[in-house]
């Protein structure tokens, strides 16, 4: 499993897409961060990372669904699919390595916006006035949301060999499980059960965690829906052989 998970890391750097979308992904933040008018944190007049977090799930997005399109729509289209699962590595231990990888470098991205939250604390009046709770409590959010989204990512990969069609269905996928039902949740026709339907939603337990409380139901909920679509991926797998 680890020399397959190592190969995912080398694969995804060594190609042009890693630079593009990482830079892409840190450009973005920064230009909301510190450029664009009443969105920049010097202009907000405040010690907070708001903006970073409430941008980052929707940028993850594409940052993810590019990520992860490659994990086994790429092997399917170069024909190297039958002969990684007939090597002495089990379905879930192949499964579990592409994700894997693909969390790291999720991880890996975030690691340059440390460098924010250590300038808004050094520029706080007086040095230090920031909620570093809620903030560490934030990231832990959006690493559980990325593992999400990653887990939504190599399920659309594993559905077809053309890479665009599993970007595309991946960014869909993760739209609309983010999103979705807390939309769906304000029609007045789902009123009667309105809080089950926003509580379905990757939202409402993203936005329970970046308060700065970490409650083991939004944990286990965001364990479980990452277990439910890597099942998915291995189901997908045990079928297409």
């Amino acid at each position: 499993m680890f020399p397959l998970f190592v190969k995912e890391i080398r694969s995804f750097l060594s190609s042009l897409i890693a630079i593009v979308v990482i830079v892409v992904f840190l450009l973005a933040i920064g230009l909301f961060m510190w450029i664009f008018p009443d969105s920049n944190a010097l202009d907000y007049g405040y010690s907070n990372m708001d903006i970073l977090f409430s941008m980052a799930p929707w940028i993850f997005i594409f940052l993810i669904s590019a990520i992860t399109m490659r994990s086994f729509a790429e092997e399917k289209r170069l024909g190297t699919f039958e002969s990684l699962v007939t090597k002495p590595i089990s379905d879930l231990q192949i499964v579990l390595a592409k994700y894997l990888a693909g969390l790291v470098l999720v991880v890996f991205s975030l690691l340059p916006t440390l460098l924010y939250y250590y300038t808004i604390y050094q520029l706080g009046a007086p040095k230090g006035n920031i909620d570093s709770g809620a903030i560490w409590g934030s990231y832990i959010g959006l690493i559980l949301l990325g593992s999400c989204y990653v887990s939504i990512g190599v399920f659309a990969s594993s559905i077809t060999e053309n890479q665009i069609i599993a970007f595309i269905v991946s960014m869909f996928l993760c739209f609309f499980c983010f999103s979705a039902f807390e939309q769906l949740s304000k029609l007045t026709v789902f009123s009667s059960f309105d809080y089950i339907l926003e509580w379905l939603g990757i939202n409402y337990h993203y936005q329970s965690i970046s308060r700065g409380v970490l409650d083991t139901r939004d944990v286990v909920y965001f364990l479980s829906f990452t277990a439910l679509f890597l099942g998915f991926t291995f189901n997908r797998m045990n079928k297409g052989k």
